[in-house]
Formats: structure tokens, C-alpha cells, sequence
């Protein structure tokens, strides 16, 4: 009952959220003016924010502002020594600095170091911090730059990435983020630029806890769905997440932006019932994905001993079945408990939750435009049954459309199912893997997974320092984040140039409960077309033993 509770109150605060947020980032991105601040920033960068930009402009800038954003977190990991707080922490090693800084670019925020022994205050802060917003920033830019190719027409201008980037930072992340920092402090989560304090332990001996400015790090980094800790237990960490109401809160940072952006959608497209369309997929599948979980960890704590290795017991099973739940649905990746010690299905039901291309309800942005490509796909697929050229949003579904729709659906399941292939065909795979035989599998198959999806969460079983793990892992972040946005900017072009088309007795009627069924039947089914062997070798398999 305590958990169904918690749930109820998670769902009244995102519906409260919802309208009000959900409007606001439709203002932000259709103001005609700049605030003070945004248009000194224009000014240091030499920026004209009337200007817009072509699709492919729009995707260059995207990808020149993710470049150097790699390259100046890797350097600054490199010259850690140099950088003040940096409390004797020398320079991070080569293979951890590249794949951290595309991780935190990618919005992956995958970790293979100990970050209260790595990095110190000032990389953290001026480094991982500052790529916790805009990273999701850039995922909201492109999200509105698709929904802008169904609005326009005749037209090759998106609007200017520059300018959607600023906004995103100066009028709904930052401001969120520091009234949650504030919050979070008022529940317990320590804020310190120590490195550590002293303390003599149960046994009498001294040792040192880590400390951090935990605070400001934890609410952008569930608010972006970014999920990178400061500390090395992430938010099982009573720093990080102290108690019940932490949890809750930090929960719902996760998920109002993800959710509240269907609004947004429906309001710029002027059309509410297609935004509520497809907030009822994500919650569908956010409600059954949780019941699973949910109900495989309960049924598991009914044996002798119970299931509760890995989880924090200020939590339980309920509160770490629904952040596991929301935290793998999203991109990202912040954990309260061990996936590794849940039991076959419910470590199996978050590692679905991934495969389903994380847009239930997705990350921040990402979630947003990927369940647009999955609805344009269920529109070809309905379009073919009954013999019409489809239509969504008065905008037609051609050749071109639907190959760049293809193209995102299709590159994370290849990433998943070739990376995880190559890694289980080579003998030092083995090694690594704490576990054998289907759970070993699964946990090198949720590494793959969680990186081509830039979620950033681990089994945690597999240990992945080694210079194999650190490049594919790395290659896997960026493709699965690049290509995808190329694609979406490239279907955005073309659909803004197309004229709007009315919509006539053959067109499929959208923003209905049977177009939500469809929609989200075509992500099951092609996840289960994809991924059903790999499933059914690993989680499957170690269930059903």
C-alpha cells in the first residue's frame, strides 16, 4: 500500500506539472524575444538569433557544439592537476577521459571510474555540470525542430539551434534545477566543496567520507535525465538521496520534462489531442513496464531470505521497482539499487524498457522525437494496409520521410545486437563478466543496451576498463546519439518544405486511443522482432531455469 501510494503521489505532481510546464516550453520556444542575458550570450559567441538555419545547418551546429564540448571535458580531465580542487587528483587516464567526455556529451553519463577518487570539484562542476545542461538542451533543440518541420511549410528554416540551446538553459533548466538544488538540501542531500571529513568508524578506526557539492550536481542530473553521480553509489547514496521524500522528488525531476513535453507538442501543433495521444503510449508502457518489474522483485522477496541484495532499505522493493522502472524508460540512467542483484525478470523488464528505444516516456527531448519517428512508421504501416500514401499532421509520408524515420529506429538495435556480439565472441570477455552463462549475457547486453541508448546505467557485474570496452562503449554512445539527430533534422527539412495537406476520407484519423494502440504496438512489435532471441538466450532463459 506505501508503494502504491508513492506512486499515486508521483502521478497527481506530474499531472499537476504537466499543463503549466508543458505551456511554458511552448512560449520558450516560439518567443519572438531574447532576454537580457540570452542576447549578451548571443553577443560573446556572434550569434543573429533572428537568423534560422536549414536542416543541415541546423544538425552542423549541433554537431560542432558536441565536438568541442568532447574535446574541451577531455582536456579538462587531462589537466585535472592544473584546476583548482583538485585536491592531488592527477590527470585522468587517456581511455576513461575519452569515454567519459563522450558519455557526458552524448547525455549518457555511463561511468567506469570511482568519480570521489577520480575527479575532483572543479571538473565535476565546470566539466560534467555545465554538460549536464546543455546536453539536454541539445536533445530538446531537436525535439522542437521536428515538431516545427510538421508545423511549417514551404519552408527549408527549422529556427536557430543556437538560440533553442540558450533557451533551453536559461528559461527551463536552470531555473528548475536550482529551486529543486534548493529542495533537495532541505531534505538532506549535502552540498561541500571539502573533499572529505575525518570520522572514526564502528570498529574504531579512522576513515574518510567522501563529500561534494552534491546538491546542485543531483537536481540537473535527474532533471536532464542525464543520471551521472557524484559519488560512486549514485543515488543509493545517502548523500545523493537520503530518504524517502529525496527519492520521490528526484523521481519526479526525471520525468516531468520527458512528460510535459507531449504538451508542448500538442500546443505547437495546435492540436492537444495529438500530444495526449502519445502521452497515453508512454504511460502505457511506463505502467505495464513497472508492473512487471514490480512484480517480479515482489514475487522473488516472497522466498526464503527475500530479494533484497542491492536495494537500499530505506527504499525497498517498491521505490526501487519505480525508479528502476523511470529510470530505464528515460535516458537517464541514475540508479537507486543494483540492477544486477534484481531477479531474472525484473532486471530483464529494465533492460526491455531500453530496448524499447527509451521513449516511455524517454529522455529529455529524445523521448519526444523518437516516439514521433515510431508514430510516422505506424502511419507508413497503416497506410500500407489499407493501399494510401500516409499521412501525418497533414504533412505526407514519402520514400525519403520514412527512410530517415528507418534510419532512427534501426541504429540502436544494430548497435546493441553488434556490439554485444563482438563482445561475447571475444575469450577476455569472460574475464570481465562476474557472472556465466545467461546472466553474464544479459549483463553485457544491458552495457550495449544503456550506451546506444545514452542511458548511462550498468548491470554492474561487468567490468568494462579494459581499452575494448572503453572504445566500443564510446563508439556506441556517439552513434547511437549522432545519427539519430542527423536523421531527425533530415526528416524535419523535409517535412517543413512540404505544403500542408488537407486531410480527406482515406486519411488515418490521429489523436485518437486506436492511433495510441497503434503507435504503441509498432514499438513493441519491433522490439520484439529485434531483440526476442537475444531475450529469450538471457533474462529469458535465467527466469524460466
Amino acid at each position: 500500500m506505501a508503494g502504491l501510494l508513492q506512486v499515486l503521489v508521483l502521478l497527481v505532481l506530474l499531472a499537476a506539472a504537466w499543463r503549466p510546464l508543458g505551456d511554458w516550453m511552448a512560449r520558450v520556444y516560439t518567443d519572438e524575444q531574447d532576454w537580457a542575458v540570452e542576447r549578451v550570450l548571443y553577443r560573446l559567441v556572434r550569434v543573429d538569433p533572428r537568423s534560422e538555419q536549414r536542416a543541415s545547418t541546423y544538425a552542423v551546429a549541433i554537431l560542432a557544439f558536441s565536438f568541442a564540448g568532447i574535446v574541451l571535458l577531455y582536456l579538462m580531465q587531462r589537466l585535472q592537476s592544473l584546476l583548482p580542487w583538485s585536491f592531488d587528483r592527477g590527470p585522468v587516464e587517456a581511455g576513461i577521459a575519452f569515454n567519459t567526455a563522450i558519455s557526458f556529451v552524448t547525455n549518457t553519463n555511463w561511468q567506469s571510474y570511482v568519480p570521489e577518487t577520480t575527479l575532483g570539484h572543479a571538473v565535476q562542476m565546470a566539466g560534467l555540470t555545465v554538460q549536464n545542461f546543455v546536453s539536454a538542451a541539445v536533445g530538446m533543440a531537436v525535439a522542437v525542430a521536428l515538431v516545427r518541420g510538421f508545423v511549417r511549410s514551404r519552408t527549408d528554416r527549422l529556427g536557430n539551434a543556437w538560440v533553442d540551446i540558450v533557451r533551453g538553459c536559461t528559461r527551463i533548466l536552470l531555473p528548475i534545477a536550482a529551486v529543486a538544488a534548493v529542495a533537495l538540501i532541505a531534505t538532506g542531500v549535502i552540498m561541500s566543496l571539502r573533499a572529505g571529513v575525518d570520522v572514526i568508524g564502528v570498529d574504531g578506526r579512522p576513515s574518510t567520507i567522501a563529500l561534494a557539492p552534491t546538491a546542485s550536481q543531483e537536481s540537473i542530473k535527474e532533471l536532464g535525465t542525464n543520471g551521472g553521480g557524484i559519488l560512486n553509489a549514485n543515488s543509493a547514496h545517502p548523500f545523493e538521496n537520503p530518504n524517502p521524500v529525496s527519492n520521490l522528488l528526484e523521481i519526479f525531476l526525471l520525468l516531468v520534462i520527458p512528460v510535459s513535453l507531449t504538451r508542448t507538442f500538442g500546443r505547437m501543433v495546435g492540436s492537444m489531442r495529438q500530444g495526449v495521444s502519445l502521452l497515453a503510449v508512454m504511460a502505457g508502457l511506463w505502467t505495464a513496464m513497472l508492473a512487471v518489474i514490480w512484480t517480479a522483485e515482489a514475487r522473488s522477496a516472497s522466498f526464503a531470505g527475500a530479494n533484497l541484495e542491492g536495494k537500499e532499505v530505506r527504499f525497498g522493493i517498491p521505490a526501487s521497482a519505480l525508479w528502476a522502472n523511470s529510470t530505464t524508460g528515460t535516458s537517464t540512467g541514475a540508479v537507486n539499487s543494483m540492477h544486477d542483484s534484481f531477479s531474472a525478470f525484473g532486471g530483464g523488464g529494465a533492460l526491455l524498457n531500453m530496448l524499447f528505444s527509451e521513449m516511455t516516456p524517454g529522455g529529455v527531448g529524445t523521448g519526444l522525437y523518437s516516439i514521433l519517428v515510431v508514430a510516422i512508421v505506424a502511419v507508413f504501416l497503416a497506410g500500407l494496409m489499407v493501399g494510401r500514401t500516409p499521412e501525418y499532421l497533414g504533412k505526407r509520408l514519402g520514400r525519403r520521410e520514412v527512410t530517415c524515420a528507418v534510419v532512427v529506429v534501426l541504429t540502436m538495435p544494430a548497435l546493441v545486437l553488434l556490439g554485444t556480439g563482438l563482445a561475447i565472441a571475444l575469450p577476455a570477455t569472460a574475464e570481465a563478466m562476474t557472472n556465466s552463462g545467461p546472466h553474464g549475457l544479459s549483463e553485457v547486453m544491458y552495457a550495449y543496451a544503456s550506451a546506444s541508448n545514452n542511458n548511462g546505467s550498468a548491470f554492474g557485474g561487468l567490468t568494462v576498463t579494459s581499452g575494448f570496452f572503453q572504445t566500443t562503449l564510446g563508439i556506441a554512445m556517439l552513434l547511437g546519439r549522432f545519427l539519430p539527430i542527423v536523421a531527425v533534422l533530415a526528416l524535419a527539412g523535409l517535412l517543413a518544405r512540404q505544403p500542408r495537406v488537407a486531410p480527406s476520407s482515406g486519411t488515418l484519423s490521429t489523436g485518437t486511443p486506436l492511433f495510441s494502440v497503434l503507435v504503441a504496438g509498432t514499438i513493441v512489435l519491433v522490439a520484439a522482432i529485434t531483440f526476442l532471441p537475444a531475450l529469450a538466450l538471457s533474462p529469458l532463459a535465467e527466469g524460466l531455469a
